[in-house]
């Protein structure tokens, strides 16, 4: 951000100065640019919607639909692998023991058994169609579903749309975008990243204000931005609807000052109890920190629960290093899961926010059915399971079914894009609103044609 001083004061109807316009126009990536708030006040998709949010729980390296959601008692040992199920407290789903928690809130969210896509089954085309609905193409990314809904909603609150925690998804393999960013609307609609582990016992409130100066700037650079300003307020205040541009620039200013925004993302004000029972790791505080969010007005947030595959313990199960061993999902994954879901999911109920916040818990793809020789499992695309709760979903029910081995969905198959959908659906936004582009034609939010889930919400 740069900032200019000037002999000359312009002011906006309520006050605001230049000096205040260049601090909210550098708030672009706050979902607040001018070009998208005029476009969407024509359109009237930012007055007069409901208000509905979102978390996405992405369980980065693909969690085994065998050993979490979708176990196979009956099958092979090589098939049904190591874990036993359990009882839920919803009639007739079990889940594997490794979930003890998240089995005593089964009534609270559905289980989609048949996610599939044909891509290649690779981490990163996982990542991108899970979050966008769709693969990149001819070097265009595809929007994140949360810098979407920022797009077309905008702030609340003095807070981002769309909050990414706790680091955005690193190197995975296939040196290709993860859909973690705003993609062809632009970086003014990317996330706010928090960049910091929560669970660190150094975690800070991240700094929300820009820096008072840059002084490496040069006079005749700032002359001329300053002369561009100068224009720029003078064709805004001719502008009729000018007094309405002056109030959304004044909502980005204060966000960058927001005491609710620095409370947001003060954990330490959690009780240890409430801290504890999330899990005191970088998910688990993540969750919390989610919670805290969305209470505060954050429209959508997004938890990674891991950053990479290689050399950490995570769900990619291959069974030798510098992938992870079949027995972390009872010793490491599975708890740490276990917890933070379990207690997310209970704390929006009982702050009465889970009806307005969906929760999608999902991975990138599944894997093999048949155990490897090196003790774990493959990348298999072919099916796996996700679980969604809140935001008008119906709780204790199974959307889709496996064959006896969990190889491939054979009752309702659900890909990408309709579970996309489902998210747009829930939000209350018309699936075929369209996007601008840098192509031809504007971009409908999923393809044209697309459905949500409706079994989810009947």
């Amino acid at each position: 951000m740069i900032q200019i001083e000037a002999e000359k004061k312009v002011h906006f109807c309520d006050g605001m100065t230049r000096r205040d316009f260049l601090h909210a126009g550098s708030l672009g990536l706050m979902g607040l640019t001018l070009p998208g708030f005029m476009q969407l006040q024509a359109q009237g998709a930012v007055i007069g919607k409901e208000d509905k949010n979102c978390i996405f729980l992405f369980l980065v390296g693909g969690p085994s639909q065998l050993d979490t959601f979708d176990m196979k008692p009956d099958a092979p040992l090589e098939i049904r692998g190591p874990y036993k199920p359990i009882n839920t407290n919803a009639p007739d789903i079990q889940i594997s023991e490794i979930f003890p928690n998240v089995a005593k809130h089964a009534d609270k969210f559905s289980i989609i058994r048949s996610m599939y896509h044909k891509a290649a089954g690779v981490h990163d085309t996982g990542h991108q169609m899970m979050q966008t609905g769709r693969l990149f193409l001819n070097a265009l990314e595809q929007p994140h579903a949360g810098c979407v809904l920022g797009y077309l909603r905008g702030s609340k609150n003095d807070m981002p749309p769309h909050v990414l925690l706790p680091r955005p998804i690193g190197p995975t393999g296939g040196n290709m975008p993860h859909g973690q960013s705003a993609g062809f609307l632009g970086k003014a609609h990317d996330p706010f990243i928090l960049n910091a582990d929560p669970s660190a016992p150094d975690f800070k409130v991240p700094d929300l204000l820009p820096p008072d100066y840059i002084s490496a700037v040069r006079i005749d650079r700032r002359q001329k931005l300053r002369d561009m300003v100068d224009a720029s307020v003078a064709q805004l205040e001719k502008d009729p609807d000018a007094r309405l541009l002056d109030e959304s620039f004044h909502k980005a200013y204060t966000l960058m000052s927001s005491q609710n925004a620095r409370e947001a993302f003060d954990i330490t004000q959690e009780p240890d109890s409430v801290r504890d029972r999330f899990g005191r790791n970088k998910f688990g505080q993540g969750c919390l920190l989610a919670r805290r969010m969305i209470e505060r007005g954050v429209r959508f947030v997004t938890v990674n629960m891991f950053e990479t595959v290689f050399n950490e313990i995570t769900w990619d199960i291959h069974g030798s290093a510098p992938f992870s061993p079949i027995e972390c999902y009872s010793d490491l994954v599975g708890p740490m899961f276990d917890m933070g879901y379990s207690a997310l999911l209970q704390d929006l109920h009982e702050r009465g926010l889970l009806d307005s916040t969906m929760i999608v818990a999902m991975g990138e793809f599944g894997r093999t059915p048949k155990i490897n020789p090196a003790g774990g499992r493959d990348h298999w695309p072919q099916v796996w399971s996700v679980l969604v709760a809140g935001g008008g979903v119906q709780g204790g029910r199974v959307v889709g079914k496996t064959d006896e081995i969990g190889a491939y969905p054979i009752e309702r198959p659900v890909s990408p894009a309709e579970l996309v959908a489902s998210v747009y659906h829930s939000l209350g936004i018309d699936l075929e609103t369209e996007l601008p582009s840098p192509g031809t034609r504007p971009v409908p939010v999923v393809d044209y044609g697309v459905q949500p889930v409706h079994e989810l919400f009947a």
